[in-house]
């Protein structure tokens, strides 16, 4: 129900839609008169609530504007939240203008492995306290305390001393001297970490491919949570048109 009052609010002021619709789950009378305000207004004669094949979807996907605008994230990340979305909307903007994810299969690709891995932009920081990584020379964890201090951050998550040096000398920051717990507590830092990382790893190349598994298995080291990707994948693809 969700997916549906922004879909039909991304029709809002168009094809006799004039509802301004709370995008709750709830489906009430504002919500169903919306819907048959733009079936009426595209000339659709069917009724009651969307069926997989029903035409209104075409017609509502016929008319999704260009680009991400905020609507269309959520609808993408529909587990998120209002807040979450309406904090990461510019930041997600300018990141994929900034790596070149430009192209409708780049960024449906993009938004599904964001989507999986920050569970809808809710989480920046891993769970794990970054104990594990203690000792990871593989990660340039050398001094005591590397593990917990540079644990995994950012929507694609950053992890190891090394890769936050690496990172910091891209964006010109020093996350060494400074607090590295900022990539997760700057919106701006944890969406561009996750481009950076996409940008840095080719995976705009995988993505023209629409090679799921190979941008998973370089983002997650394998296949954790494919069906979860492929769901927002298939959401991303459908709104974006791609």
């Amino acid at each position: 129900m969700k997916s549906l009052q922004l879909l039909l609010g991304l029709s809002r002021g168009q094809h006799g839609v004039s509802q301004s619709l709370a995008i709750d789950g709830v489906w009430g009378a504002t919500s169903s008169n919306a819907l048959a305000s733009f079936r009426q207004g595209m000339g659709i004669a069917e009724q009651g609530l969307l069926a997989p094949a029903d035409v209104t979807l075409d017609a509502l996907r016929a008319g999704l504007p260009d680009g991400v605008p905020a609507a269309l994230l959520w609808a993408v990340m529909i587990n998120g939240s209002a807040a979450r979305i309406e904090a990461f909307h510019q930041p997600l903007l300018a990141a994929l203008e900034r790596y070149g994810i430009d192209t409708p299969l780049r960024i449906a690709h993009f938004l599904a492995q964001v989507a999986h891995e920050s569970g809808c932009l809710r989480y920046t920081e891993e769970i794990a306290n970054g104990q594990a990584y203690e000792g990871r020379k593989d990660l340039g964890n050398l001094q005591p305390g590397d593990g917990v201090r540079f644990k995994g951050r950012g929507l694609i998550q950053l992890t190891g001393r090394a890769n936050y040096r690496a990172y910091g000398q891209h964006c010109q920051r020093d996350f060494e001297a400074d607090d590295p717990a900022q990539v997760s507590h700057e919106p701006a830092l944890a969406v561009d970490v996750a481009g950076w990382f996409w940008w840095r790893n080719g995976l705009n190349e995988w993505a023209d491919q629409d090679d799921l598994r190979q941008v998973t298995r370089r983002i997650n080291g394998g296949y954790n949570g494919l069906d979860d990707r492929a769901f927002y994948l298939a959401r991303a693809r459908w709104l974006l048109r791609g």
